[in-house]
């Protein structure tokens, strides 16, 4: 499995692999909708770069799962968020000074940062403008109260940048908004265009969030822990930029937090990625992710017994095993 594939578990299902080719040209339809032919020449290329595209898959499978078919309202739905998360892309890559991404120039560095902000911002509204059109006053509410949530955990990030003292706890807090509300309305998403009720949504909704930690868990470790090699990007971009992550923040120790009470330079990012991977860091993670990947499955409503529904309890610990496979 290349660096770049996610686990396929579920593409041999047909109404899976037959919906998925729909979303990316439902994504193409919405990124490239603008009336401005430079808007659409930026947006097209962030979306057409492809992406994991996990968020996709459990909107299919758990309107699959629920329903017993995927609607049209899911593939717009996993369409939708599949926008908006490039879209907050953008907007990271801006504020991080990325100048590629998946392979592809970021907008930043091709166009300025005035004009990423609005690809961004444009990106972000025709996601909740389609979801109000074409599925429902709901899903354009709750998009956009992911991406209300989205700006606040990215803040919570910002404002702890550099600060060793950083708890566990305050990490987790800001990836649960600004990654766990992505995953999280996915689920609300599929709930809903299944019609299922408020006790089924509720749950599949603390299935998605508790899947978005697991995932942004994961993807921390692998920057600390991976190889430019292993992930095609570069890595200890977190510690570079400020962010001390919950695989960091949980083996912190006296020396380490010396190293990182000023902002590292290349030498301190060296020395101190040196010092993770030799230490407990990496099993203390994993140890933590198994759990986290069996709260996650622990959430998932009672479902009709199909093979959609396995998939649906499958796909935390295949993911996990995935990013394990990238660790150097």
């Amino acid at each position: 499995m290349s660096t770049t594939t996610a686990p396929t578990i579920g593409l041999a299902i047909p109404a899976l692999a037959q919906a998925l080719p729909r979303v990316e040209v439902e994504i193409r339809r919405m990124a490239t909708s603008s009336s401005l032919p430079i808007v659409n020449e930026f947006s097209g290329r962030v979306t057409a770069a492809g992406g994991k595209r996990l968020r996709s898959v459990l909107i299919l499978a758990g309107t699959l799962a629920m329903r017993g078919a995927v609607t049209d309202k899911a593939v717009t739905a996993a369409a939708c968020v599949e926008v908006l998360h490039a879209g907050s892309l953008v907007h990271d890559d801006l504020m991080d000074g990325a100048t590629e991404r998946r392979g592809v120039r970021t907008v930043n560095a091709d166009w300025g940062p005035g004009p990423a902000v609005l690809v961004g911002d444009f990106m972000l509204a025709r996601a909740s403008q389609v979801a109000l059109r074409e599925i429902s006053p709901f899903a354009a509410e709750q998009l956009a109260a992911a991406v209300a949530d989205l700006v606040e955990g990215q803040v919570l990030e910002v404002l702890d940048l550099h600060n060793p003292d950083r708890t566990v706890d305050d990490a987790l807090r800001s990836i649960a908004l600004k990654t766990g509300a992505l995953f999280r309305v996915g689920c609300v998403l599929a709930a809903h265009c299944a019609d299922a009720d408020e006790a089924t949504a509720t749950r599949m909704a603390e299935y998605g969030a508790s899947f978005g930690l697991l995932f942004q868990v994961l993807d921390d470790l692998l920057d600390l822990a991976s190889t430019r090699l292993r992930l095609g990007k570069p890595v200890g971009n977190d510690l570079r930029q400020g962010v001390y992550t919950v695989p960091l923040l949980r083996v912190m120790d006296p020396d380490l937090r010396a190293l990182l009470t000023r902002e590292p330079g290349d030498d301190e990012v060296a020395e101190v990625l040196a010092r993770l991977r030799r230490g407990p860091m990496v099993e203390d993670t994993l140890a933590y992710c198994r759990a986290l990947a069996r709260r996650t499955v622990e959430a998932l409503p009672v479902l009709p017994a199909s093979e959609t529904a396995d998939i649906l309890r499958e796909l935390p610990l295949a993911y996990l095993n995935w990013a394990t496979t990238l660790i150097a």
